[in-house]
């Protein structure tokens, strides 16, 4: 009798439906973190594959504590199939890291069937964050980027080109002029520090610079470190 009491605090039953409501949970909770990363995302490159990651993450974790469950056995051994996994993805971005936890901790939620707490945690924290997001604490500073601009040396090209700069940029400062090409076919490279109105505004500022026949590239940087 004793025995057998003892083999059950290692062993968990789980039926069917269990299975299945832990990964609707799951997938109900992913799914509104993955939306939360979409509208909150602020950078300049945006990936789908992460946001849908983060759906599959969440599912996949409570798979796991479901597979676990309360045998050691299980544990270790999935322990040891992870370490053999080499994840080279660099991640730069704070907040990636955040939602990575995030969906890792709902999936570890909705896997024991602690549905309220998987269920409120991701609309309370989602609400947090979008707070946050809204009152720019997460962004308390404006993002600085570099442009380049490669054009013939005219002067008329120049004057055009600062208006598009200052109908664009909150502010700018031109760090950088060079002589490029060779003689009798001389072409100028701008460098400035700008200040978008609009962190969605460099797509734009591009397009309208590329209109003027007479330059020949332009470049937007933005390093996320």
């Amino acid at each position: 009798m004793i025995a057998n009491d003892f083999a059950d605090i290692f062993t968990l039953s789980i039926s069917l439906r269990d299975v299945v409501l832990n990964l609707l949970v799951a997938l109900l909770c992913g799914t509104v973190i993955s939306l939360l990363y979409r509208h909150t995302y602020k950078g300049l490159n945006y990936s789908a594959s992460f946001a849908i990651s983060m759906i599959m993450l969440t599912m996949i974790t409570s798979i796991v504590i479901m597979v676990i469950g309360n045998n050691l056995a299980r544990a270790f051994g999935m322990v040891g199939a992870m370490s053999i996994i080499r994840f080279r993805t660099a991640v730069k971005d704070a907040s990636d890291i955040m939602f990575i936890f995030f969906a890792l901790t709902i999936g570890l939620a909705a896997g024991v069937k602690m549905y309220a707490v998987a269920i409120y945690g991701t609309l309370f924290i989602s609400l947090i964050y979008l707070l946050i997001s809204k009152f720019s604490f997460r962004l308390s500073r404006q993002r600085e980027y570099l442009l380049q601009v490669v054009a013939t040396d005219e002067e008329e090209t120049g004057m055009e080109s600062l208006a598009v700069i200052r109908k664009n940029c909150r502010r700018f400062r031109l760090v950088n002029a060079k002589a490029m090409g060779e003689e009798g076919h001389e072409q100028m490279e701008y460098s400035f520090h700008v200040f978008l109105k609009d962190e969605n505004q460099g797509e734009e500022l591009i397009r309208e610079l590329k209109k003027n026949p007479n330059i020949r590239h332009v470049n937007l940087f933005f390093d996320e470190n």
